[in-house]
């Protein structure tokens, strides 16, 4: 049986926002006197706990007369069910090696220092990053209890060179466990969004070491917005959509995490024998900006084209009117004008 590692020791102040964040969790308005009463501590107690729930990201409505509730209220992470739900496949791979975080700064990070000590595979889950990071050292913005933010470590035997195009192979698990989710209209960016109707969904950071011969080792790190509050919104520079606006039903943020993890896993494995091979097909077929005129920015340098495809190695091919060019790496952006190709 998995036994969860839950990790709360970056603050043990935080352990006693617990209690109330479990009440206010239910989206209804409760006063400082009540919440205090129901705790069994001050109002002053209770101040300071709000507090810090805002320190970790919790969007908070304060009304006088009323009191404070999280609008919406919150579907909190609950690891027995993310026991029950997984597959024997990520149960047996992950043993014990399950780190959840109320808050830290990075998932990645907390990877990267598991892998430290045993190269065993480890899930590292957060409710909320503070310091979570995409792709080119961008901010990653995390608020609390609203989206998924996982990190899975995984050793491969193989070199690293063989990881090429891994960070898509991971896209196509996060669309895999979407589509059993029942969502629908989800479409991949190269090298590692997911996308809705164009609008940014998740993202995925994969960053890989180890030895030229193996064995080499990946931190995957993804994140999936489930529901954007209006203050996180506003910290946001892109187009994003999140769940919560493709449907009329909650999202169960619980049996999410759980289908992507299983996916993640059963991902990890079949690459380990067939590298992206075996997921290329897949990927193209939900490549959104395929066919449409992009830029490709990288440093300084500009490259305009229709993007046709992908390689076995993951690379963008990429029609220009200089002819078709292999693209290795840089930012897909779309194009306001029609592209010139050969």
């Amino acid at each position: 049986m998995l036994a969860l590692k839950w990790s709360l020791e970056l603050r043990d102040d935080l352990k006693t926002v617990l209690p109330i964040l479990n009440v206010l969790s239910d989206g209804e308005f409760h006063s400082g006197q009540a919440l205090g009463h129901l705790l069994g501590v001050s109002r002053a107690a209770i101040w300071k706990h709000i507090q810090q729930l805002k320190e970790i990201g919790v969007e908070l409505e304060a009304v006088t007369g009323k009191g404070y509730r999280v609008e919406g209220g919150l579907q909190l992470l609950e690891l027995e069910k993310l026991l029950v739900a997984l597959s024997a496949d990520a149960a047996r791979c992950l043993d014990e090696r399950v780190l959840v975080h109320l808050s830290t700064d990075s998932t990645n990070a907390d990877a990267m220092t598991a892998l430290a000590g045993d190269r065993s595979p480890c899930l590292v889950v957060a409710e909320h990053q503070r310091n979570g990071r995409g792709r080119r050292g961008k901010k990653w913005v995390s608020p609390f209890g609203a989206n998924i933010y996982l990190s899975l470590a995984w050793t491969f035997e193989s070199g690293v060179a063989a990881l090429e195009g891994l960070s898509l192979a991971c896209g196509v698990a996060v669309l895999r466990a979407l589509k059993k989710q029942g969502y629908s209209g989800i479409s991949l960016k190269w090298p590692n969004d997911i996308l809705v109707g164009g609008a940014k969904l998740g993202g995925i950071l994969v960053e890989v070491g180890g030895d030229v011969a193996g064995p080499c080792y990946a931190v995957i790190g993804i994140g999936v917005n489930t529901r954007i509050g209006r203050l996180a919104g506003m910290q946001i520079d892109q187009v994003y959509s999140d769940l919560a606006g493709l449907g009329e039903g909650g999202v169960d943020r619980n049996a999410l995490l759980a289908a992507m993890v299983n996916e993640l896993v059963a991902v990890m494995m079949d690459f380990e024998r067939q590298g992206f091979a075996g997921f290329r097909e897949e990927w193209m077929a939900a490549d959104y900006y395929s066919g449409k005129p992009v830029e490709i920015h990288s440093g300084s340098r500009v490259t305009k084209g229709v993007p046709v495809g992908v390689d076995l190695s993951g690379n963008l091919l990429l029609e220009t009117a200089a002819g078709q060019v292999k693209v290795i790496g840089g930012e897909m952006l779309p194009s306001l004008r029609p592209v010139a190709t050969q």
